[in-house]
């Protein structure tokens, strides 16, 4: 397919409906948001808006994750710490809140990088500040926690992808791959050093207005080609048929190249731990996963079911000059289904 690329700053609503001039993609995070806030005065889009940060860590020894949403009526957040040497979760912990509380509670800037993210209560406490040269992300629950900086380095593009539906309703993402992370994390006292040129965050920035369900697929990679070179996997699928737009892409020693076509996915969800293989348009990547993080609620007015496998990522990708092979890499692909 065609798809635009923004290289402007622009707006990703007019007069509270879908700003045409903002279908496309971008190498950075240039698509304006304020017009998706919490604010049901001035706001028609109230009850169907969507905000969140989501920042994942993946390191040799732990996969860290955690999370800022707010849903309008409802606010969330997660923490979560797996030890990779145990091959199990040693922290996991949400907490949502309804209504007021979860305006008080929940702090989500208008851009990706125009302000800190926070969520604190129900014994959670997030805070996503920019700081020179990246991003500061704390996160603590239950007496462990993380404190990781991720790098921005100089010159290092990220996908942005801004997806409609229709006037009413549209979403835009920010995802941000292969970002060289550095920190510690603690859990029951213990402290860990992030191994440095070893450890990888990935963030998933998200502003829009969804329809009330939806399933989509995402797959992520961060690490080193076989040459040496620091390389990003993003992928997605599902959420953004028939729209015009995709959200794939391969970093290449921080340079983006946009996939504009609908890639195939081929895995079995009712068996997860098998291969996932995501290819066409000269990407052949396939996953072998070594653990699902598998999640499920059926709340009154939020449920789901998530999937999200962690492994290491091999495969090529043919940037049109050149073949880049890698083997290895870690990352993740998961399916989700979601009423909210």
């Amino acid at each position: 397919m065609r798809e635009n690329e923004l290289t402007a700053p622009v707006s990703l609503t007019q007069n509270h409906k879908f700003n045409r001039a903002a279908h496309g993609w971008a190498r950075q995070p240039i698509v304006d948001t304020s017009g998706i806030h919490d604010r049901k005065d001035d706001n028609p889009g109230w009850g169907s808006n969507k905000r969140w940060e989501y920042w994942c860590v993946m390191t040799p020894t732990h996969l860290l994750a955690c999370t800022v949403a707010s849903l309008d009526f409802l606010a969330s957040a997660e923490v979560w710490i797996f030890d990779r040497a145990t091959n199990a979760p040693v922290l996991e912990k949400g907490t949502a809140a309804l209504g007021d509380d979860g305006s008080r509670a929940a702090t989500l800037p208008a851009q990706v990088e125009s302000g800190t993210a926070s969520y604190v209560g129900g014994g959670v406490e997030v805070v996503i500040e920019q700081v020179e040269g990246g991003t500061r992300i704390r996160a603590s629950a239950d007496g462990g926690g993380f404190d990781v900086f991720a790098a921005r380095p100089e010159g290092h593009e990220r996908l942005a992808v801004v997806v409609p539906w229709s006037d009413t309703l549209f979403q835009y993402t920010v995802k941000d791959v292969s970002r060289p992370a550095s920190g510690t994390v603690t859990v029951g006292g213990v402290t860990t050093q992030l191994v440095e040129g070893e450890s990888w965050a990935v963030l998933d920035h998200g502003r829009g207005r969804w329809p009330p369900s939806c399933t989509w697929n995402w797959g992520a990679g961060c690490g080193r080609a076989t040459d040496g070179r620091v390389m990003g996997l993003q992928f997605g699928d599902q959420w953004t048929d028939g729209t015009g737009s995709t959200e794939n892409s391969f970093m290449l020693a921080g340079r983006l190249y946009k996939i504009s076509e609908k890639l195939k996915w081929d895995y079995d969800i009712k068996e997860p731990l098998e291969k996932w293989r995501v290819h066409g348009a000269g990407l052949d990547a396939t996953l072998t996963p070594f653990y699902d993080k598998f999640s499920q609620t059926d709340a009154k007015i939020v449920s789901s079911r998530t999937d999200q496998c962690f492994g290491y990522w091999s495969g090529s990708f043919n940037t049109g000059s050149e073949v880049v092979h890698f083997e290895n890499v870690i990352g993740f692909a998961e399916d989700v289904e979601r009423k909210w």
